[in-house]
């Protein structure tokens, strides 16, 4: 990877906002995510002792994903209406997968929601990491493809690869790029990890 670029990228950014995340500009620019609201209704919804009722817990997915500004637009009515039609083993499998990859074997869990997501052509990036991205916003990634790739390309990793059907693989070692990277800057641009990938994506569109 290439750390130079990564702290000319810092330094730019900081000199047109020289607060980071905390500049007055970021501030306005972050309250349309809603941030602070959506890591509350993860932790409220996903916390280790909500995953009693399936049938709620799914609902509680599909408000995750239709409420979040990272997701595309037309992939949230397409997963409301799958997670519907679900039957209960299935929507079963979907809760009993997200608990294993939040507070058990996260690779069996990563792996179980990406076989239900693929009975209904949605397995993407994004709807399988948008709950973990919120739940630990400091530790997990939201993947979305075209910033994923982007920031591959711009910092000059060669040895990960993107594909576009999501595996743990790719999930766990992207993850550990985007936490190693954060050590060479500033704290100020990694107030979360999707800070952080944003202050990388602004970066690139410079």
């Amino acid at each position: 990877m290439n750390i130079d670029k990564l702290k000319k990228a810092e330094q730019d950014f900081m000199l047109r906002y020289p607060g980071g995340f905390q500049d007055p500009e970021m501030v306005a620019i972050g309250k349309k995510h809603k941030m602070d609201k959506m890591v509350a209704l993860a932790a409220e919804s996903f916390g280790e002792d909500r995953f009693s009722n399936g049938e709620e817990l799914a609902e509680k997915y599909i408000k995750i994903v239709t409420s979040s500004s990272m997701v595309s637009v037309f992939e949230k009515p397409r997963t409301r209406d799958f997670i519907r039609s679900l039957s209960s083993h299935d929507r079963d499998h979907l809760t009993n997968s997200l608990y294993e990859m939040l507070y058990l074997d996260e690779e069996t869990g990563f792996n179980g929601l990406l076989d239900v997501l693929s009975m209904g052509k949605l397995a993407k990036w994004t709807l399988m990491t948008v709950v973990p991205a919120y739940l630990r916003p400091e530790k997990d990634v939201f993947i979305k493809p075209t910033t994923a790739k982007g920031i591959l390309k711009f910092l000059e990793v060669e040895d990960l690869v993107y594909r576009p059907r999501p595996s743990y693989q790719f999930y766990s070692a992207y993850r550990d790029l985007i936490n190693e990277l954060k050590t060479h800057a500033d704290p100020s641009l990694s107030p979360s990890n999707a800070a952080f990938s944003g202050f990388l994506m602004m970066s690139m569109e410079a």
